[in-house]
């Protein structure tokens, strides 16, 4: 009952399903260009080889681009960015859709590869500003770990559905018809979602000299991951003045925070996520190998179906209810469950059956991860950084893949079709290592502070 009145109240807010519903249908082509990709270079080109490559530029792309398009979504407001923005990503994807249905010369591919991955911005991070902004302006703050959590259910349905639309796509239809439909799904959710000016966070109003000097210490609600005593970015003196002890530290930290959001606990949270991300791209590979090695490659589909449908009902769960504690620790918790249930995997590898059913339970604790992630950087960061901040995670997220990828197939070329299953496990494991020394970091911070 508590879980359904929490859910009801974040929807009672003026223009919440709306905007919700259009960034859902904005996001879909995170889920399709990645295997949409691969699949219409070996259709078309019949090469893995170039498939790969095609989708590593895509990749860095994305780590390249994202994090300067949220900057500018925090400096000049969602729908201004957002509609310049909405036309270059969809002309580059068509494009590339063209140029692979034309044949073109694959170091062409290539380079549109990279731009399609550059002129990407990341909708999960707009729609979470946008509860963030909504919920606190209203009153609800308290509600932003249910809106996060449902965010991060309704991430996993689209990669539920994506993939499956991809495949059947490209395999019934065309083999690049399923890079058109992506752009569709922007074209109509993307326009919708900026075109609700109602919800649409504020403008921060920020002097240059402002954006060049503040380290990012947080906001001034104290939230964790930075202290409640820390001084306001808006006033406080411009470190690493001359004549002032530490100088040379604080200069380099000044000039990273003109590069990202910086706060106690943006390393430690940035790299595990990027681990996380690493572990996800591991498991994927694995589960490709594994069901190829048995023969059952059409199974295959079904396996990360019902891995992501465990995650998106942990993220309705977990949304469902207020959770005490501090974030930190149930990051780490959830971490370590996490870890668990991907080892848990190399005790039944050939029954399909069986990991099947430890996937969906081990799957219950991905969304509720990710989503504890988003909001340790949503209470971290300042208001006027949050996009980029959340922006960040998708870039380290992007990059953790695309090495999860490259670190299993070495594993798998080398070890063989199971050996692969020990990356994600590994993986999360140093995550939950570098949590676990970030929150000893910071109580012994805390106790020398007193």
């Amino acid at each position: 009952m508590q879980a359904v009145s929490l859910y009801a109240r974040i929807f009672e807010i003026p223009g919440a399903k709306s905007f919700s519903a259009a960034a859902a249908l904005a996001r879909l082509p995170i889920s399709m260009i990645p295997l949409g990709t691969v699949l219409a270079i070996n259709g078309i080109y019949g090469d893995w080889t170039s498939s790969g490559i095609v989708s590593a530029l895509n990749v860095i792309g994305i780590a390249a681009g994202t994090p300067m398009f949220a900057r500018l979504f925090d400096r000049y407001g969602q729908r201004s960015v957002g509609r310049i923005a909405l036309v270059l990503s969809i002309s580059s994807m068509l494009v590339f859709a063209g140029a692979v249905l034309l044949t073109a010369p694959l170091w062409l591919l290539f380079f549109l590869a990279f731009v399609m991955g550059a002129t990407q911005f990341s909708f999960g991070a707009l729609v979470r500003t946008r509860w963030s902004w909504v919920l606190e302006r209203s009153g609800h703050g308290e509600l932003l770990t249910t809106a996060y959590a449902f965010e991060s259910a309704v991430d996993e349905l689209i990669f539920i559905i994506g993939p499956i639309f991809a495949t059947v796509l490209a395999t019934s239809v065309h083999p690049v018809s399923q890079l058109f439909v992506p752009a569709l799904a922007l074209l109509v959710g993307g326009f919708a979602f900026f075109a609700l000016v109602s919800t649409q966070p504020g403008i921060a109003r920020i002097q240059n000299a402002e954006l060049d000097t503040s380290l990012g210490h947080g906001d001034a609600r104290g939230g964790e991951g930075i202290s409640p005593d820390a001084p306001d970015p808006q006033t406080q003196e411009i470190p690493g003045a001359p004549g002032r002890p530490g100088g040379g530290r604080k200069r380099i930290a000044a000039a990273i925070g003109r590069v990202l959001p910086v706060f106690p606990g943006i390393v430690a949270v940035m790299f595990s996520y990027m681990l996380l991300n690493l572990a996800f791209n591991g498991y994927d590979v694995s589960i490709v190998a594994l069901t190829k090695a048995q023969g059952k490659a059409g199974l295959v589909g079904v396996m990360v179906a019902v891995f992501a449908a465990g995650s998106m009902v942990g993220g309705l769960l977990y949304g469902s209810r207020n959770w005490k504690g501090t974030l930190w620790a149930r990051y780490g918790i959830l971490l370590f469950m996490l870890t668990l249930g991907y080892f848990s995997f190399h005790l039944t590898l050939a029954n399909l059956l069986v990991l099947g059913a430890l996937q969906f339970v081990a799957g219950l604790f991905i969304a509720p991860t990710i989503a504890t992630c988003n909001m340790i950087v949503q209470r971290g960061v300042p208001p006027r950084h949050l996009t980029e901040g959340l922006s960040w995670l998708n870039a380290l997220g992007a990059l953790g893949a695309s090495l999860g990828s490259a670190i299993t197939g070495v594993v798998l070329d080398s070890y063989g079709p199971e050996s692969g299953f020990a990356v994600p496990w590994i993986g999360t494991l140093i995550a939950c290592g570098i949590v676990v020394l970030h929150i000893a970091i910071a109580r012994r911070r805390s106790l020398r502070e007193r």
